[in-house]
């Protein structure tokens, strides 16, 4: 079975920073992307970033310029380095992976919380 698991996450002053982690418990074959998505009661998790196997990432627009998602040389671990945060961002911060073989499969953490005070 795949398991992700999500650290990093807290209370942090606004204009601070933090920096996520998602570590993958068990081998993902197939792999074609890993990525970060958030959510706040009442809306849809949305996408905070994500890297594909070739490198390419995509960044929600909120984030730009301020988030930046990296990767071990293994994809064990996945980062996001959050900067400049702001009250905004307050979230429930999941990691994801994308599996793809004759199907397509995703796979999530259970989140981690981050919380920016103003």
């Amino acid at each position: 079975q795949v398991q992700l698991v999500e650290s990093g996450g807290g209370l942090v002053q606004s204009g601070g920073s933090l920096r996520l982690a998602c570590t993958t418990s068990g081998s993902i074959p197939n792999l074609v992307a890993m990525g970060w998505y958030r959510q706040v009661p009442g809306k849809e998790r949305q996408l905070v970033a994500r890297m594909n196997r070739g490198g390419g990432t995509d960044y929600g627009d909120s984030v730009q310029g301020r988030f930046t998602i990296s990767r071990d040389y293994s994809w064990n671990f996945v980062y996001l380095q959050m900067n400049s945060l702001r009250p905004e961002d307050t979230a429930v911060y999941y990691c994801n992976a994308v599996q793809a073989a004759n199907t397509v499969a995703q796979y999530w953490g259970p989140g981690t919380q981050v919380t920016v005070s103003s």
